[in-house]
Protein backbone atom coordinates (compact mmCIF):
# COMPACT_ATOMS: atom_id res chain seq x y z
CA UNK A 1 0.00 0.00 0.00
CA UNK A 2 1.36 3.45 -0.96
CA UNK A 3 2.26 5.50 2.13
CA UNK A 4 2.71 9.16 1.20
CA UNK A 5 3.92 10.11 4.68
CA UNK A 6 6.76 7.58 4.42
CA UNK A 7 7.86 9.11 1.12
CA UNK A 8 7.69 12.64 2.60
CA UNK A 9 10.00 11.51 5.41
CA UNK A 10 12.48 10.05 2.92
CA UNK A 11 12.60 13.22 0.81
CA UNK A 12 12.86 15.42 3.92
CA UNK A 13 15.86 13.39 5.09
CA UNK A 14 17.49 13.64 1.64
CA UNK A 15 16.91 17.43 1.49
CA UNK A 16 18.51 17.90 4.92
CA UNK A 17 21.61 15.93 3.87
CA UNK A 18 22.01 16.69 0.15
CA UNK A 19 25.82 16.38 -0.02
CA UNK A 20 25.96 13.24 2.10
CA UNK A 21 23.22 11.56 0.05
CA UNK A 22 24.88 12.63 -3.22
CA UNK A 23 28.26 11.19 -2.25
CA UNK A 24 26.67 7.97 -1.04
CA UNK A 25 24.69 7.60 -4.26
CA UNK A 26 27.79 8.43 -6.30
CA UNK A 27 29.69 5.50 -4.79
CA UNK A 28 26.86 3.10 -5.69
CA UNK A 29 26.41 4.59 -9.18
CA UNK A 30 30.16 4.32 -9.80
CA UNK A 31 30.11 0.65 -8.81
CA UNK A 32 27.31 -0.23 -11.24
CA UNK A 33 28.85 1.95 -13.96
CA UNK A 34 32.22 0.20 -13.63
CA UNK A 35 30.54 -3.24 -13.60
CA UNK A 36 28.58 -2.49 -16.79
CA UNK A 37 31.67 -1.16 -18.60
CA UNK A 38 33.79 -4.15 -17.54
CA UNK A 39 31.10 -6.62 -18.64
CA UNK A 40 30.75 -4.74 -21.93
CA UNK A 41 34.49 -4.94 -22.55
CA UNK A 42 34.42 -8.64 -21.66
CA UNK A 43 31.64 -9.25 -24.19
CA UNK A 44 33.56 -7.20 -26.76
CA UNK A 45 36.62 -9.39 -26.23
CA UNK A 46 34.50 -12.50 -26.71
CA UNK A 47 33.03 -11.02 -29.92
CA UNK A 48 36.51 -10.19 -31.21
CA UNK A 49 37.88 -13.64 -30.48
CA UNK A 50 34.85 -15.26 -32.11
CA UNK A 51 35.48 -13.22 -35.27
CA UNK A 52 39.08 -14.43 -35.33
CA UNK A 53 37.74 -17.98 -35.69
CA UNK A 54 35.26 -17.05 -38.44
CA UNK A 55 37.97 -16.88 -41.12
CA UNK A 56 38.09 -20.69 -41.29
CA UNK A 57 35.72 -23.44 -40.18
CA UNK A 58 35.48 -23.47 -36.38
CA UNK A 59 36.37 -27.18 -36.13
CA UNK A 60 39.20 -27.26 -38.66
CA UNK A 61 42.49 -29.16 -38.32
CA UNK A 62 45.57 -28.24 -40.38
CA UNK A 63 48.67 -30.41 -40.72
CA UNK A 64 52.04 -29.61 -42.26
CA UNK A 65 55.62 -30.90 -42.08
CA UNK A 66 58.79 -29.38 -40.64
CA UNK A 67 62.42 -30.57 -40.25
CA UNK A 68 62.84 -33.37 -37.71
CA UNK A 69 64.42 -32.40 -34.40
CA UNK A 70 65.29 -35.82 -32.91
CA UNK A 71 67.73 -38.47 -34.17
CA UNK A 72 65.88 -41.71 -34.86
CA UNK A 73 66.93 -45.10 -36.28
CA UNK A 74 70.21 -43.75 -37.60
CA UNK A 75 68.60 -40.72 -39.27
CA UNK A 76 69.99 -37.33 -38.24
CA UNK A 77 67.79 -34.46 -37.04
CA UNK A 78 67.03 -31.67 -39.52
CA UNK A 79 65.73 -34.12 -42.10
CA UNK A 80 62.94 -32.92 -44.40
CA UNK A 81 60.14 -35.22 -45.53
CA UNK A 82 57.01 -34.89 -47.64
CA UNK A 83 53.51 -36.18 -47.11
CA UNK A 84 51.99 -37.95 -50.10
CA UNK A 85 48.66 -38.83 -51.67
CA UNK A 86 49.00 -42.23 -49.98
CA UNK A 87 49.04 -40.56 -46.57
CA UNK A 88 45.99 -38.50 -47.48
CA UNK A 89 44.04 -41.58 -48.58
CA UNK A 90 45.05 -43.73 -45.62
CA UNK A 91 44.12 -41.12 -43.01
CA UNK A 92 40.69 -40.74 -44.58
CA UNK A 93 40.01 -44.49 -44.64
CA UNK A 94 41.09 -44.88 -41.03
CA UNK A 95 39.04 -41.93 -39.74
CA UNK A 96 36.18 -41.77 -42.23
CA UNK A 97 33.53 -41.89 -39.49
CA UNK A 98 34.87 -38.67 -37.89
CA UNK A 99 35.70 -36.58 -40.99
CA UNK A 100 33.21 -34.06 -42.38
CA UNK A 101 35.38 -32.28 -45.02
CA UNK A 102 38.93 -32.98 -46.16
CA UNK A 103 41.48 -31.67 -48.62
CA UNK A 104 45.18 -31.92 -49.25
CA UNK A 105 47.11 -28.85 -50.47
CA UNK A 106 49.85 -28.52 -53.04
CA UNK A 107 51.43 -25.08 -52.74
CA UNK A 108 53.33 -23.13 -55.40
CA UNK A 109 54.75 -19.94 -53.89
CA UNK A 110 55.33 -16.69 -55.82
CA UNK A 111 53.75 -17.95 -59.02
CA UNK A 112 53.35 -15.41 -61.83
CA UNK A 113 49.74 -14.99 -62.95
CA UNK A 114 49.04 -12.90 -66.04
CA UNK A 115 46.12 -11.80 -68.18
CA UNK A 116 46.84 -9.78 -71.32
CA UNK A 117 49.19 -6.98 -70.15
CA UNK A 118 48.55 -7.36 -66.41
CA UNK A 119 50.51 -9.72 -64.15
CA UNK A 120 51.39 -10.29 -60.51
CA UNK A 121 52.94 -12.71 -58.04
CA UNK A 122 50.43 -14.90 -56.18
CA UNK A 123 50.21 -18.23 -54.43
CA UNK A 124 48.77 -21.25 -56.25
CA UNK A 125 47.13 -23.95 -54.14
CA UNK A 126 46.09 -27.33 -55.48
CA UNK A 127 43.07 -28.44 -53.46
CA UNK A 128 39.98 -30.66 -53.44
CA UNK A 129 36.31 -29.48 -53.61
CA UNK A 130 35.84 -29.68 -49.80
CA UNK A 131 38.44 -26.96 -49.32
CA UNK A 132 35.80 -24.30 -50.01
CA UNK A 133 33.97 -25.28 -46.81
CA UNK A 134 37.12 -25.73 -44.72
CA UNK A 135 38.28 -22.21 -45.61
CA UNK A 136 34.77 -20.69 -45.58
CA UNK A 137 35.25 -19.24 -49.06
CA UNK A 138 32.26 -17.36 -50.50
CA UNK A 139 31.79 -17.61 -54.25
CA UNK A 140 31.27 -14.16 -55.79
CA UNK A 141 30.95 -15.50 -59.30
CA UNK A 142 31.12 -18.84 -61.05
CA UNK A 143 31.87 -22.03 -59.11
CA UNK A 144 34.48 -23.78 -57.04
CA UNK A 145 36.44 -26.92 -57.97
CA UNK A 146 34.30 -30.05 -58.36
CA UNK A 147 35.13 -33.75 -58.30
CA UNK A 148 35.11 -34.00 -62.11
CA UNK A 149 37.86 -31.38 -62.25
CA UNK A 150 39.94 -33.52 -59.89
CA UNK A 151 39.39 -36.71 -61.89
CA UNK A 152 40.15 -35.05 -65.23
CA UNK A 153 43.07 -33.02 -63.82
CA UNK A 154 41.40 -30.03 -65.40
CA UNK A 155 43.40 -26.85 -65.86
CA UNK A 156 40.80 -24.59 -64.29
CA UNK A 157 41.37 -21.82 -61.74
CA UNK A 158 39.38 -20.08 -59.02
CA UNK A 159 40.79 -16.63 -58.27
CA UNK A 160 40.36 -14.33 -55.29
CA UNK A 161 38.59 -10.98 -55.44
CA UNK A 162 41.88 -9.11 -55.12
CA UNK A 163 43.41 -10.99 -58.06
CA UNK A 164 40.32 -10.22 -60.13
CA UNK A 165 40.75 -6.51 -59.37
CA UNK A 166 44.48 -6.68 -60.12
CA UNK A 167 44.36 -8.53 -63.41
CA UNK A 168 40.99 -7.63 -64.93
CA UNK A 169 39.50 -4.28 -65.76
CA UNK A 170 36.19 -3.37 -64.12
CA UNK A 171 34.16 -4.04 -67.26
CA UNK A 172 35.70 -7.48 -67.89
CA UNK A 173 34.03 -10.59 -66.47
CA UNK A 174 36.84 -13.04 -65.60
CA UNK A 175 34.60 -16.12 -65.80
CA UNK A 176 35.54 -18.11 -68.90
CA UNK A 177 38.71 -16.10 -69.53
CA UNK A 178 42.13 -17.74 -69.74
CA UNK A 179 45.03 -16.71 -67.51
CA UNK A 180 48.60 -17.96 -67.50
CA UNK A 181 50.09 -19.41 -64.32
CA UNK A 182 53.88 -19.72 -64.69
CA UNK A 183 53.27 -19.66 -68.47
CA UNK A 184 50.71 -22.48 -68.32
CA UNK A 185 47.16 -21.66 -69.46
CA UNK A 186 44.27 -22.11 -67.02
CA UNK A 187 40.60 -21.24 -67.47
CA UNK A 188 38.98 -19.08 -64.78
CA UNK A 189 35.72 -20.68 -63.60
CA UNK A 190 35.14 -18.90 -60.32
CA UNK A 191 35.86 -15.83 -58.15
CA UNK A 192 35.78 -16.06 -54.34
CA UNK A 193 35.94 -13.71 -51.36
CA UNK A 194 37.40 -14.45 -47.94
CA UNK A 195 36.57 -12.94 -44.55
CA UNK A 196 40.30 -12.82 -43.86
CA UNK A 197 40.62 -9.92 -46.31
CA UNK A 198 42.91 -9.23 -49.24
CA UNK A 199 45.78 -11.33 -47.92
CA UNK A 200 43.58 -14.42 -48.12
CA UNK A 201 42.30 -13.38 -51.57
CA UNK A 202 45.80 -13.46 -53.11
CA UNK A 203 45.50 -17.20 -53.76
CA UNK A 204 44.56 -19.12 -56.89
CA UNK A 205 42.93 -22.50 -56.36
CA UNK A 206 43.37 -25.28 -58.91
CA UNK A 207 42.55 -29.03 -58.68
CA UNK A 208 45.14 -30.85 -56.56
CA UNK A 209 45.75 -33.47 -59.26
CA UNK A 210 46.34 -30.79 -61.88
CA UNK A 211 48.78 -28.92 -59.60
CA UNK A 212 50.80 -32.08 -59.02
CA UNK A 213 50.97 -32.90 -62.72
CA UNK A 214 51.46 -29.43 -64.20
CA UNK A 215 53.97 -28.18 -61.65
CA UNK A 216 55.92 -31.45 -61.35
CA UNK A 217 55.08 -32.28 -57.75
CA UNK A 218 54.62 -36.00 -58.29
CA UNK A 219 52.65 -37.52 -55.39
CA UNK A 220 53.87 -34.97 -52.84
CA UNK A 221 51.55 -32.67 -50.91
CA UNK A 222 52.35 -29.77 -48.55
CA UNK A 223 49.39 -29.75 -46.18
CA UNK A 224 46.40 -31.70 -44.98
CA UNK A 225 43.22 -29.99 -43.81
CA UNK A 226 40.10 -31.43 -42.22
CA UNK A 227 36.91 -30.56 -40.42
CA UNK A 228 35.28 -33.11 -38.14
CA UNK A 229 31.61 -33.96 -37.88
CA UNK A 230 29.66 -31.97 -35.24
CA UNK A 231 29.33 -33.50 -31.77
CA UNK A 232 26.62 -33.10 -29.14
CA UNK A 233 28.69 -30.67 -27.05
CA UNK A 234 31.91 -28.64 -27.18
CA UNK A 235 33.88 -30.86 -24.78
CA UNK A 236 33.10 -34.00 -26.81
CA UNK A 237 34.12 -32.21 -30.00
CA UNK A 238 37.48 -31.20 -28.44
CA UNK A 239 38.09 -34.77 -27.23
CA UNK A 240 37.29 -36.24 -30.68
CA UNK A 241 39.59 -33.74 -32.41
CA UNK A 242 42.44 -34.58 -30.01
CA UNK A 243 41.86 -38.29 -30.63
CA UNK A 244 41.93 -37.71 -34.40
CA UNK A 245 45.14 -35.65 -34.23
CA UNK A 246 46.86 -38.27 -32.05
CA UNK A 247 45.92 -41.07 -34.47
CA UNK A 248 47.02 -39.09 -37.52
CA UNK A 249 50.39 -37.95 -36.11
CA UNK A 250 51.12 -41.48 -34.87
CA UNK A 251 50.57 -42.84 -38.39
CA UNK A 252 52.68 -40.13 -40.06
CA UNK A 253 55.57 -40.63 -37.62
CA UNK A 254 55.56 -44.39 -38.16
CA UNK A 255 55.27 -44.06 -41.95
CA UNK A 256 58.04 -41.47 -42.33
CA UNK A 257 60.40 -42.87 -39.65
CA UNK A 258 60.09 -40.02 -37.16
CA UNK A 259 60.82 -40.38 -33.46
CA UNK A 260 57.62 -40.64 -31.37
CA UNK A 261 59.09 -37.99 -29.06
CA UNK A 262 59.68 -35.50 -31.93
CA UNK A 263 57.15 -32.73 -31.31
CA UNK A 264 58.49 -30.46 -34.06
CA UNK A 265 58.47 -32.60 -37.21
CA UNK A 266 54.69 -32.47 -37.69
CA UNK A 267 52.91 -29.17 -37.23
CA UNK A 268 49.24 -29.27 -36.23
CA UNK A 269 46.80 -26.41 -35.83
CA UNK A 270 43.63 -27.65 -34.13
CA UNK A 271 41.15 -24.76 -34.07
CA UNK A 272 38.99 -26.45 -31.43
CA UNK A 273 41.93 -26.66 -29.02
CA UNK A 274 42.71 -23.01 -29.67
CA UNK A 275 39.07 -22.06 -29.21
CA UNK A 276 38.95 -23.97 -25.91
CA UNK A 277 42.02 -22.11 -24.62
CA UNK A 278 40.57 -18.76 -25.65
CA UNK A 279 37.14 -19.47 -24.19
CA UNK A 280 38.67 -20.71 -20.94
CA UNK A 281 40.70 -17.51 -20.81
CA UNK A 282 37.61 -15.44 -21.57
CA UNK A 283 35.70 -17.17 -18.77
CA UNK A 284 38.44 -16.24 -16.30
CA UNK A 285 38.62 -12.65 -17.57
CA UNK A 286 34.84 -12.20 -17.35
CA UNK A 287 34.79 -13.79 -13.90
CA UNK A 288 37.52 -11.35 -12.85
CA UNK A 289 35.52 -8.42 -14.28
CA UNK A 290 32.46 -9.56 -12.34
CA UNK A 291 34.58 -9.82 -9.18
CA UNK A 292 35.99 -6.30 -9.60
CA UNK A 293 32.56 -4.86 -10.38
CA UNK A 294 30.82 -6.61 -7.50
CA UNK A 295 33.58 -5.57 -5.08
CA UNK A 296 33.11 -1.98 -6.22
CA UNK A 297 29.36 -2.29 -5.62
CA UNK A 298 30.01 -3.78 -2.18
CA UNK A 299 32.20 -0.77 -1.35
CA UNK A 300 29.28 1.49 -2.28
CA UNK A 301 26.85 -0.64 -0.28
CA UNK A 302 29.10 -0.41 2.78
CA UNK A 303 29.00 3.37 2.33
CA UNK A 304 25.19 3.27 2.23
CA UNK A 305 25.11 1.11 5.36
CA UNK A 306 27.41 3.51 7.21
CA UNK A 307 25.28 6.48 6.22
CA UNK A 308 22.14 4.71 7.40
CA UNK A 309 23.82 3.98 10.75
CA UNK A 310 24.56 7.70 11.07
CA UNK A 311 20.94 8.51 10.20
CA UNK A 312 19.71 6.04 12.84
CA UNK A 313 22.03 7.66 15.39
CA UNK A 314 20.77 11.15 14.50
CA UNK A 315 17.13 10.03 14.71
CA UNK A 316 17.48 7.97 17.89
CA UNK A 317 15.23 10.29 19.89
CA UNK A 318 12.63 10.37 17.11
CA UNK A 319 12.65 6.57 16.93
CA UNK A 320 12.20 6.39 20.69
CA UNK A 321 9.17 8.65 20.54
CA UNK A 322 7.69 6.54 17.73
CA UNK A 323 8.12 3.37 19.78
CA UNK A 324 6.70 5.06 22.89
CA UNK A 325 3.62 5.97 20.86
CA UNK A 326 3.18 2.33 19.83
CA UNK A 327 5.19 1.96 16.62
CA UNK A 328 6.00 -1.68 15.95
CA UNK A 329 9.61 -2.82 15.30
CA UNK A 330 8.61 -3.92 11.78
CA UNK A 331 7.51 -0.35 10.91
CA UNK A 332 10.83 1.04 12.17
CA UNK A 333 12.73 -1.53 10.07
CA UNK A 334 10.53 -0.72 7.07
CA UNK A 335 11.21 3.01 7.41
CA UNK A 336 15.02 2.57 7.36
CA UNK A 337 14.98 -0.14 4.68
CA UNK A 338 12.73 1.97 2.46
CA UNK A 339 15.17 4.87 2.47
CA UNK A 340 18.24 2.64 1.92
CA UNK A 341 16.65 0.78 -0.99
CA UNK A 342 15.41 4.02 -2.56
CA UNK A 343 18.83 5.74 -2.45
CA UNK A 344 20.62 2.62 -3.68
CA UNK A 345 18.14 1.90 -6.48
CA UNK A 346 18.10 5.47 -7.82
CA UNK A 347 21.90 5.78 -7.72
CA UNK A 348 22.43 2.30 -9.15
CA UNK A 349 19.95 2.76 -12.00
CA UNK A 350 21.65 6.06 -12.84
CA UNK A 351 25.02 4.31 -13.05
CA UNK A 352 23.44 1.50 -15.10
CA UNK A 353 21.87 3.91 -17.59
CA UNK A 354 25.09 5.92 -18.02
CA UNK A 355 27.08 2.71 -18.53
CA UNK A 356 24.65 1.37 -21.14
CA UNK A 357 24.52 4.72 -22.95
CA UNK A 358 28.32 4.91 -23.09
CA UNK A 359 28.56 1.39 -24.52
CA UNK A 360 25.76 2.14 -27.00
CA UNK A 361 27.49 5.28 -28.28
CA UNK A 362 31.13 4.20 -28.24
CA UNK A 363 30.80 0.41 -28.59
CA UNK A 364 30.25 0.27 -32.38
CA UNK A 365 33.24 2.59 -32.87
CA UNK A 366 35.68 0.23 -31.10
CA UNK A 367 37.14 -2.27 -33.56
CA UNK A 368 40.48 -3.86 -32.67
CA UNK A 369 41.91 -7.31 -33.29
CA UNK A 370 40.44 -8.75 -30.09
CA UNK A 371 37.63 -6.34 -29.11
CA UNK A 372 34.55 -5.90 -31.26
CA UNK A 373 31.32 -4.03 -30.42
CA UNK A 374 31.47 -4.19 -26.58
CA UNK A 375 27.93 -4.39 -25.23
CA UNK A 376 25.79 -5.73 -22.40
CA UNK A 377 22.62 -7.66 -23.19
CA UNK A 378 19.28 -7.04 -21.51
CA UNK A 379 19.48 -10.11 -19.25
CA UNK A 380 22.77 -8.93 -17.75
CA UNK A 381 21.36 -5.42 -17.25
CA UNK A 382 18.31 -6.92 -15.53
CA UNK A 383 20.59 -8.99 -13.30
CA UNK A 384 22.41 -5.86 -12.16
CA UNK A 385 19.05 -4.27 -11.24
CA UNK A 386 18.23 -7.24 -8.99
CA UNK A 387 21.72 -7.02 -7.50
CA UNK A 388 21.00 -3.37 -6.74
CA UNK A 389 17.70 -4.08 -5.00
CA UNK A 390 19.28 -6.83 -2.94
CA UNK A 391 22.28 -4.63 -2.13
CA UNK A 392 20.02 -1.81 -1.00
CA UNK A 393 18.10 -4.19 1.29
CA UNK A 394 21.35 -5.53 2.78
CA UNK A 395 22.71 -2.01 3.22
CA UNK A 396 19.67 -0.91 5.18
CA UNK A 397 18.89 -4.07 7.15
CA UNK A 398 21.54 -3.86 9.87
CA UNK A 399 20.95 -0.16 10.65
CA UNK A 400 17.19 -0.88 10.61
CA UNK A 401 17.63 -3.83 12.96
CA UNK A 402 19.67 -1.65 15.30
CA UNK A 403 16.95 1.02 15.21
CA UNK A 404 14.22 -1.54 15.97
CA UNK A 405 16.10 -2.72 19.09
CA UNK A 406 16.40 0.77 20.63
CA UNK A 407 14.52 0.98 23.93
CA UNK A 408 12.20 4.00 24.17
CA UNK A 409 13.47 5.09 27.62
CA UNK A 410 17.07 5.05 26.41
CA UNK A 411 16.19 6.86 23.19
CA UNK A 412 14.29 9.62 24.99
CA UNK A 413 17.34 10.33 27.19
CA UNK A 414 19.55 10.63 24.08
CA UNK A 415 20.97 14.10 23.41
Amino acid sequence: MFDIERWQEIFDTIRKNKLRTFLTGLSVASGIFILVILLGVGQGMQNGISQEFEDDASNSIWVWTRPTSVEYKGLNPGRFFNMTNEDYGFIYKKNEEFIEYQSSRVRIWNAIASFEKESGNYRIEGVFPDFQFIENETMVAGRFINQQDVIEKGKIAIIGNKIKNDLFKKDIDPIGKYIRLNDITFKVVGVYSDKGGEREEERIFVPSTAAQQVFNRGQNINNLSYTLKPEKDFQTAVAKSEEFVASMTSYLKTKHIIAPSDERAIGVNNSLEQAKRFYDLMFMIKAFFWWVGVCTIIAGVVGVSNIMLIIVKERTKEIGIRKALGALPVSIIGMILHEAIFVTAIAGCTGLIFGLLLLEMLGPMIETDFISNPSVNFNVALTTVFILIFAGAVAGFFPAWRAARIKPIVALRDE
